[in-house]
C-alpha cells in the first residue's frame, strides 16, 4: 500500500470528503507575500513627535508590537484552515438505533450447506434464524444452482412463508452474485442479512464491501457447524464403458473408504488431505457409485451414473469387398459388435445399425433389406455407402438420394452446421456418384450440389447416406475418420454417450419444448430444467444422472468471518454506527475568524 493510499485511510477516519483539505494550500500565496513585504522603514521627525507625546505605541513593548504586527497573519491561516476542514466534511462516529423497516434475506443453500450436525443441516439452522430477520418490507434472495430473488419487498409472513418452501440444493452456489443482486434489490435505507456457512470461496468479501459502500448496514450469519471427518467425491470420468472417480480425504486425520457401483468395489486408504483415484465397470442400465461409509456431507458420497440398458450397439456391416478401413472404424466404436455378412448370405437377428457398402448388384437378399427396415422400426439406423453402380444395387426406398452419374475430381463445399461434422474437415473423394436428394437433409455436398453426407428419417428410424466410396478416399485414412463414425452410430441409434448422459448438479437440461421430467423432487412439465439436486432425471426417454463432484463444495471447512461483520442481530431494530457531521461547526468557526480579522483591521485603522 502506498504512503498516499495510507494517508488516505487515516482521513477518511475524520473525514467525509478528505480531498476538501486540499484548500490548506491557499495559505501558500498568504506565507509568501508576507515573507516577501518588506518591513517598515521607521523615520524621526522630532516635530511630529513633539506633537504626538509619549503614544501607546511608543509605550507597547517590542515582543506586543511584533504580535500585533503578525496578527493578521495568524488570523488569515486560521481562516483559510477552518475554511478547508468545512470543505473536507468532518465527523465524528456515534451509535444510533434505528427501526428497520426494508430488509433483504440472501440464504446460501448450496451444495455444502447439506453438511449435518445433531439432526440438522447447516441450511435449516439458516432457514429458522432468516425467519427471525424479516421485517415489514423483506426480499428474499437465494444462492444455489443458480441465483434467484424468490420474493420481492414482500410483508413478513409472506416472506417466512417463502423462506419455509426453500429446500438445500446439491449444486453449487455463487454468494457473491447473490450478495451483488441483494445489493441491487435493495432500497437506500434496507438491511442486508446474509445467511451461509461461507466455506466455498473469498469472493463474497468484495461484494459485502461494496454493498456497505453504497451505505446498506449488511450483517453475516455464519452457520459452519459439522463437516469434521469428511471424506468426498471430488471429480468423476467416463471412458469406454468405465467410471473413474477421484475421492480426497478432507480431515486431518486417515480415512477409509470403500466404493461401489453394481457388483464391482474398489477399497481406498488416504491419508489426510491425500486424493485416490478408482476406476469402475459401468453396469447395463447404469446405477449408483456409493462412497462407504458415509459422512455428514451425503451429496458428495455418490455419482448417479446413466447408462443404457442394453450398452451393446449392434453394427452389421453387408459388403462384398474388403471394406476394412470402415470394419475397423466401426469397431473402435464404445461397446460395439460388428458383424459382417457378404451377399448374398442371408442375414437375421437384430441388429442397432445396418451398413451397406460395396455390394454387387444383383446379391442384396431380401431378406437382408427386410432386415434393415426392421432396424429402422425399432429406432434404428441404416447406412449406405456410394459405390459407382449404385442405382443397380437395389436398396429401392432406403436409399434417401437419386443417382445420376459418376462425378470425378469433385470439389467439396462447407459443411453444415451440426453434431455429426462439427470440428471434421471432409476432403474431396477423387471420384463420387452424382446423385439428387429426393428426402433428408444434406449435411456435405459437393461443388456442385450433389449430397456427400446426407441423413433422412425413414421408418421410424434414421438413414446416412455416405458419398465416398469404399477404398476411393484419403478420409479413410484421416484421424478424424473414426470419429465420424462414432458420431454416426450414436446419431442413427439416438444414443448418446456416457459424459452426455451424466452431468453435474448445476449444468441445465434442454428439451427444445416443453417436456415431461422426471427429477429427484418430483415430475415437472418445462422446456428445460436445471440439475440443482443429485440424483437421476428422465425426459423423453433418456435418463440422465447428475453429481455433485466439486471440490469446492465438498471442502465443508468453513474458516471464521468474526470481525467481518458477524453478528446475532433481530429484525426490528438494530444499533449502527453513523457519522455525525461537524461541517456546520466548522463553516461556523470560518465564519468567525473572518469577523474577528475585519474587527482587527478596523482597528489597526485600515477600514
Amino acid at each position: 500500500m502506498s504512503a498516499l493510499e495510507t494517508l488516505q485511510g487515516a482521513l477518511s477516519g475524520a473525514f467525509l470528503r478528505p480531498l476538501g483539505l486540499a484548500a490548506l494550500a491557499a495559505a501558500i500565496p498568504i506565507l509568501l507575500l508576507y515573507l516577501r513585504k518588506p518591513d517598515p522603514t521607521t523615520v524621526a521627525f522630532p516635530a511630529v513627535e513633539f506633537l504626538l507625546g509619549d503614544s501607546d505605541e511608543r509605550t507597547q513593548r517590542p515582543a506586543f508590537r511584533r504580535l500585533r504586527r503578525s496578527a493578521l497573519l495568524v488570523l488569515q491561516l486560521l481562516a483559510v484552515a477552518a475554511l478547508a476542514v468545512s470543505l473536507a466534511a468532518p465527523y465524528v462516529p456515534v451509535s444510533e438505533q434505528r427501526t428497520v423497516e426494508e430488509t433483504v434475506v440472501v440464504v446460501d443453500r448450496s451444495a455444502s450447506m447439506a453438511t449435518q450436525s445433531d439432526g440438522a443441516t447447516r441450511f435449516d439452522r439458516a432457514v429458522a434464524a432468516a425467519t427471525e430477520q424479516v421485517s415489514d418490507e423483506t426480499s428474499v434472495v437465494v444462492a444455489g444452482g443458480e441465483t434467484t430473488v424468490s420474493a420481492r419487498r414482500v410483508p413478513a409472513a409472506e416472506a417466512r412463508e417463502t423462506l419455509d418452501g426453500l429446500r438445500v440444493t446439491g449444486a453449487p452456489g455463487d454468494l457473491s452474485s447473490a450478495i451483488e443482486r441483494a445489493t441491487a434489490v435493495a432500497g437506500a435505507d434496507a438491511r442486508l442479512v446474509v445467511l451461509s456457512d461461507f466455506a466455498s470461496d473469498d469472493d463474497w468479501r468484495t461484494a459485502v464491501s461494496a454493498a456497505r459502500a453504497r451505505g446498506l448496514s449488511v450483517s453475516l450469519r455464519q452457520f459452519a457447524a459439522g463437516g469434521s471427518g469428511n471424506v468426498g467425491i471430488v471429480d468423476r470420468s467416463f471412458n469406454d464403458g468405465t467410471v473413474s472417480v477421484r475421492v480426497e480425504n478432507f480431515d486431518d486425520a486417515p480415512a477409509e473408504r470403500r466404493v461401489e457401483l453394481g457388483d464391482a468395489s474398489r477399497s481406498l486408504a488416504l491419508a489426510p488431505g491425500e486424493v485416490g483415484q478408482v476406476t469402475l465397470p459401468v453396469p447395463a442400465g447404469g446405477g449408483t457409485l456409493r462412497l462407504t461409509p458415509g459422512d455428514s456431507l451425503p451429496v458428495d458420497d455418490s455419482v448417479p451414473v446413466a447408462a443404457p440398458a442394453d450398452p451393446t450397439v449392434d453394427v452389421l456391416v453387408v459388403t462384398n469387398e474388403d471394406n476394412r478401413e470402415l470394419v475397423t472404424a466401426l469397431s473402435v466404436v464404445e461397446s460395439t459388435d460388428v458383424t459382417v455378412a457378404n451377399p448374398p448370405a442371408s442375414v437375421s437377428g437384430e441388429y442397432d445399425v445396418v451398413v451397406f457398402g460395396g455390394v454387387e448388384p444383383g446379391r442384396l437378399l431380401d431378406g437382408t433389406r427386410q432386415v434393415a427396415r426392421e432396424t429402422l422400426s425399432r429406432g434404428g439406423g441404416v447406412v449406405i455407402q456410394a459405390q459407382s453402380n449404385l442405382s443397380a444395387v437395389g436398396y429401392g426406398d432406403l436409399l434417401p438420394v437419386e443417382p445420376t452419374g459418376v462425378e470425378t475430381d469433385p470439389s467439396v463445399g462447407q459443411p453444415a452446421d451440426g453434431p455429426l461434422t462439427e470440428g471434421i474437415t471432409f476432403p474431396a473423394p477423387a471420384s463420387t456418384v452424382g446423385a439428387d436428394l429426393r428426402t433428408g437433409e444434406a449435411l456435405v455436398r459437393t461443388g456442385n450440389g450433389t449430397p456427400l453426407v446426407a441423413t433422412a428419417d425413414v421408418a421410424g428410424g434414421r438413414v446416412l447416406y455416405y458419398g465416398y466410396p469404399a477404398n476411393d478416399s484419403t478420409f479413410a485414412r484421416n484421424y478424424r475418420y473414426p470419429v465420424f463414425w462414432k458420431r454416426a452410430v450414436f446419431e442413427l441409434t439416438g444414443r448418446q454417450s456416457l459424459d452426455e448422459r451424466n452431468r453435474r448438479t448445476g449444468d441445465r437440461l434442454g428439451f427444445g419444448e416443453s417436456t415431461t421430467v422426471e427429477t429427484p423432487a418430483g415430475t415437472r412439465e418445462a422446456a428445460s430444467v436445471a440439475l440443482d439436486r443429485v440424483g437421476f432425471y428422465e425426459a423423453d426417454g433418456q435418463r440422465y444422472g447428475a453429481s455433485l463432484s466439486d471440490r469446492a463444495e465438498s471442502n465443508v471447512t468453513a474458516p471464521s468471518i468474526a470481525g467481518d461483520g458477524s453478528t446475532g442481530g433481530n429484525a426490528t431494530s438494530e444499533s449502527r454506527t453513523v457519522p455525525l457531521a461537524l461541517t456546520p461547526l466548522a463553516a461556523g468557526l470560518a465564519g468567525l475568524v473572518a469577523l474577528a480579522e475585519l474587527a482587527f483591521l478596523r482597528y489597526r485603522g485600515d477600514l
